[in-house]
């Protein structure tokens, strides 16, 4: 362990649960590296995604956004890809954007798809699917309303999905946020994340959560206090 991360060791409390407001004033007290680092948040839930019924899987505009420039590609034609464009797409296409992915040019970070385009994006799901990429309504982005998913995207849309074990990780903002940005977007993630508690899912859904930043020790946060936010 380096000499700075001890230091940031030792200004967290590991005998407490912070609470949301508490963490996120402490985190950005964590900060160490030269660049905005991420506030990132990491959570066990007591679900098994190996059965259906039990996958936890979304999305959530956060209120301030994450603080990141993210560029959308669009599968869209005709009146969709002018709105599309409008709503500030970075790439909008079809066949032409099916053949710059298999070319293997990835200047864009989600894809949005309207559903009439969905047979061309199945031509390139292999290449997509394991980059993260493919296209999902469960996250908005296979919808006729292409506009509103680039608004939503590119406003501070953030996806989850539980992994084999039971966790979600994602970035919920910049140690450069106020501290009440950071605790809003916050709660608003775990909000959407107990929006989606499978039914069949037993005992404490949140068994661990975990906020950090990209080059920090994490704080433990108060379990009860999250299963209460709606």
């Amino acid at each position: 362990m380096s000499k700075r991360y001890k230091q940031l060791v030792e200004k967290i409390d590991n005998t407490k649960v912070y609470s949301v407001s508490e963490a996120a004033t402490v985190v950005k007290d964590l900060k160490s590296a030269k660049f905005d680092e991420t506030v990132e948040i990491a959570l066990n839930l007591n679900v098994d995604p190996r059965h259906a019924d039990q996958m936890v899987r979304g999305a959530v505009v956060l209120p301030h956004g994450t603080g990141k420039t993210v560029r959308v590609a669009v599968f869209a034609k005709g009146a969709k890809a002018d709105e599309a464009l409008a709503a500030g797409a970075d790439i909008v296409g079809t066949d032409d954007l099916v053949q710059q992915i298999k070319d293997g040019i990835f200047n864009f970070d989600v894809v949005v798809a309207a559903p009439d385009c969905m047979g061309l994006v199945g031509q390139i799901g292999r290449i997509l699917g394991p980059k993260g990429l493919m296209p999902n309504p469960k996250t908005g982005t296979v919808t006729p309303d292409v506009a509103t998913a680039v608004a939503n995207v590119k406003g501070g849309q953030v996806t989850f999905r539980v992994d084999k074990k039971g966790n979600i990780h994602a970035g919920i903002g910049k140690v450069s946020f106020d501290a009440d940005k950071i605790a809003e977007n916050l709660t608003s993630f775990i909000g959407a994340i107990n929006k989606h508690k499978p039914a069949s899912a037993k005992g404490r859904y949140i068994k661990n959560a975990a906020l950090s930043l990209t080059m920090s020790p994490a704080l433990k946060l108060d379990i009860v206090a999250l299963l209460d936010i709606r």
